[in-house]
């Protein structure tokens, strides 16, 4: 069943994606204490806050996308956050993205009855990638793994495949869209009846703020800079 009281819910997010933010907060981290040491002008300034703003698009790209998956299905993206009841949910997909499917029925009013209509919607997750190239690779060796015959095994061992028959390991993106998938399963049949909602899509501010913030900020740096740069050129002439 979908993580419940008992089970902690269960998070899909690229561990590429964590490596690239880590590696990046260690390059930002030492740049930053080398311009508060030697920074004495307002060129180490607008270089600060330019590495204030790669960090912030990098925290809102890199860290927060993830899938969590608990008594509802919640899909952080960069500077937007889904809420999806599982009801809702009718599978998932991997294109360059993972793709939520979602199905609800239209209400006739404020009585809540249907109307007798569905709607639809495709919800794109950030979280996890898979090349059009990876996923034609791995269907080609599925296939060629198919066809090929297996080799009997010795005194009725189990045939076995050689080694470069096996399956090649699954991307990411399928990995956790076979896990999704079997999870929507299990809660539709934990709650057969239970109506669909549509779901709930929302700004994330804290993404917002991590880019926004920064770039004020550089933009504020850049036009004290060049004022400093006109008064200089005024006091010359």
């Amino acid at each position: 069943m979908p993580a419940g009281e008992d089970t902690p819910p269960q998070t899909f997010r690229s561990p590429f994606a964590l490596v690239v933010w880590w590696v990046w907060v260690l390059f930002a981290v030492a740049n930053l204490v080398d311009l508060a040491v030697q920074g004495r002008d307002h060129l180490s300034v607008v270089a600060a806050f330019i590495l204030l703003l790669i960090t912030g698009v990098m925290y809102t790209t890199a860290l927060r996308p993830r899938i969590v998956a608990g008594d509802e299905l919640k899909i952080t993206n960069p500077v937007r956050e889904h809420r999806i009841g599982w009801a809702a949910v009718t599978g998932f997909d991997s294109t360059d993205l993972v793709r939520v499917r979602c199905e609800w029925p239209l209400d006739s009013g404020g009585n809540g009855e249907s109307a007798g209509g569905t709607a639809k919607r495709a919800i794109y997750s950030w979280a996890l990638h898979s090349s059009r190239r990876r996923q034609i690779t791995a269907r080609m060796r599925t296939e060629r793994n198919r066809v090929r015959p297996a080799r009997a095994g010795a005194f009725g061992a189990p045939a076995r495949y050689p080694a470069d028959d096996q399956p090649p390991t699954a991307a990411d993106a399928e990995i956790a869209v076979t896990a999704l998938n079997a999870l929507a399963e299990q809660a539709h049949a934990a709650s057969p009846g239970k109506r669909a909602r549509p779901p709930l899509s929302t700004w994330s501010w804290p993404g917002v703020a991590a880019i926004v913030i920064p770039a004020l900020a550089l933009v504020i740096a850049i036009l004290a800079l060049r004022l400093q740069f006109s008064l200089a050129a005024r006091g010359r002439v």
